[in-house]
């Protein structure tokens, strides 16, 4: 097998740069979904559970376009095609998901209608977010690959700055920060516009610079046989071959992923509630009368944008973090520290309320979010060789995706258990609960097996 060579620090670069676009995509879900149904009408308890629809779609597409990319070559690549048609649906539905208030539909058809445009924009932006994952794996040799994967974790912290800042950034420019009860203020919408059109630019670059290796050079790199090429094998049976490394680092990821879950549903309740005091008011659920946050009220609004800010810190921490990961020569030993450090950061949420002291809240939990963008990646593709590497990162995707079902599916039964009789939900628990859930992970670092194995 031949070794891939040494690539200039520009061309790990362009293989990545798209990947900022695709972020900024991210960040605008992540910190604004949970506003938008919450301002929609969605019942605290409820919140959650318009979360299960997204990664539910993802853990069934992710793998077929694995599968499919590996079999794939077209004057467009391997990879590229994909990332390209992944990031023009999330262009779309960018641009119609914050609208879901402004066309005149009921509640329930408004709520319907985000919660399938949701699922269309979570599952776009992974099948664009898994290519890049991808490519580097491809491309780029044992050697370069913490490199790599480096200018993955910066581009994707910077593109998650911008895109959690758009909405305080535009209130301070003067765009309307409220609206009407069930529609979205226009900081928000205005920012998945923009973010749309970066988005597109972004992957435009990468797929014009980025020319992939072609399928006899990419077996020769990669050890792959004239028969091997033509074996079909079962994603079932790819995963009882699985090395160890996949199943290791896929139980750290399970308490990760279920843990940042807690965080994009109940950040912006949390500080509303317990840094910025919004007003309460009282709503019928089922014919059950439920105390909820005033979502029109100006303070939530603040809290809100607020909370953009707070995931911008997190990004800086990650940046900052992401440095620092690999001056250590132990990866295990970092990556337990660095989920540790995330922990301690949700946790200590319930005992502040300055907005500002929040800052070092978000930067440990930065530091959470470096290791699980770059760490796990790095480990898994160490430990594959041969022609299923996007099958396996797809099927890896399951470890992502799956937690972030259990705790949407479980998210409104736990914050029931918190919630006192005619009282506020305390979605700050959840946080807490989210702290307590990375530090199990961290425990669980120290199982990881990092071994090569034929993919």
């Amino acid at each position: 097998m031949k070794t891939k060579p040494d690539l200039s620090f520009w061309k790990l670069w362009n293989i990545s740069f798209g990947f900022f676009g695709v972020q900024i995509a991210y960040a605008l879900q992540s910190a604004n979904i949970s506003r938008i149904f919450a301002t929609l009408g969605a019942d605290p308890h409820s919140l959650s559970y318009f979360w299960i629809l997204p990664p539910l779609a993802g853990i069934l597409v992710q793998p077929l376009v694995g599968a499919a990319s590996d079999k794939t070559w077209c004057r467009f690549g391997r990879r590229i095609p994909y990332l390209f048609i992944g990031s023009l649906v999330a262009v779309l539905v960018m641009c119609l998901l914050p609208n879901a208030g402004s066309f005149g539909m009921s509640v329930s058809t408004a709520m319907v209608f985000g919660l399938f445009a949701l699922m269309f924009l979570d599952t776009s932006i992974n099948m664009a977010m898994q290519p890049f994952k991808m490519m580097v794996g491809d491309m780029v040799n044992e050697k370069q690959k913490g490199l790599a994967y480096s200018i993955q974790s910066f581009l994707c912290n910077a593109g998650s700055l911008v895109g959690y800042l758009f909405p305080f950034l535009f209130a301070w420019v003067g765009l309307k920060n409220t609206a009407a009860q069930g529609v979205i203020p226009d900081t928000v919408i205005w920012s998945f516009y923009i973010g749309a059109a970066i988005l597109i630019l972004c992957v435009i670059y990468t797929s014009v610079k980025v020319k992939e290796m072609p399928p006899k050079e990419y077996a020769e790199y990669h050890g792959i046989t004239q028969e091997e090429e033509k074996e079909k094998v079962s994603m079932l049976r790819l995963l009882v071959r699985a090395p160890k490394a996949f199943w290791t680092v896929g139980l750290v990821q399970f308490f990760c992923w279920f843990a940042f879950m807690f965080m994009w549903t109940y950040t912006n309740g949390s500080i509303a509630a317990n840094v910025f005091g919004a007003p309460v008011t009282e709503t019928l659920v089922d014919g059950v009368k439920r105390v909820v946050l005033d979502t029109t009220s100006l303070q939530y609004q603040e809290a809100a944008n607020w909370v953009g800010v707070l995931f911008a810190v997190q990004a800086i921490g990650s940046v900052l973090w992401a440095v620092c990961i690999p001056l250590f020569k132990n990866r295990k030993v970092v990556y337990a520290l660095s989920l540790a450090l995330g922990g301690i950061g949700f946790i200590s949420t319930y005992f502040i309320h300055n907005q500002y002291l929040l800052f070092v809240s978000f930067i440990l939990i930065g530091c959470a979010w470096a290791a699980m963008l770059a760490l796990p990646f790095t480990i898994l593709t160490n430990s594959l060789s041969g022609g299923h590497m996007g099958t396996y990162l797809g099927l890896f995707n399951g470890t992502i995706c799956v937690p972030q079902i259990v705790a949407a599916a479980l998210g409104g039964s736990i914050l029931a258990l918190f919630t006192p009789e005619g009282g506020l939900p305390p979605e700050i628990n959840m946080l807490v609960m989210a702290g307590v859930m990375l530090i199990v992970g961290a425990c669980c670092v120290g199982i990881i097996k990092e071994k090569k194995q034929e993919a």
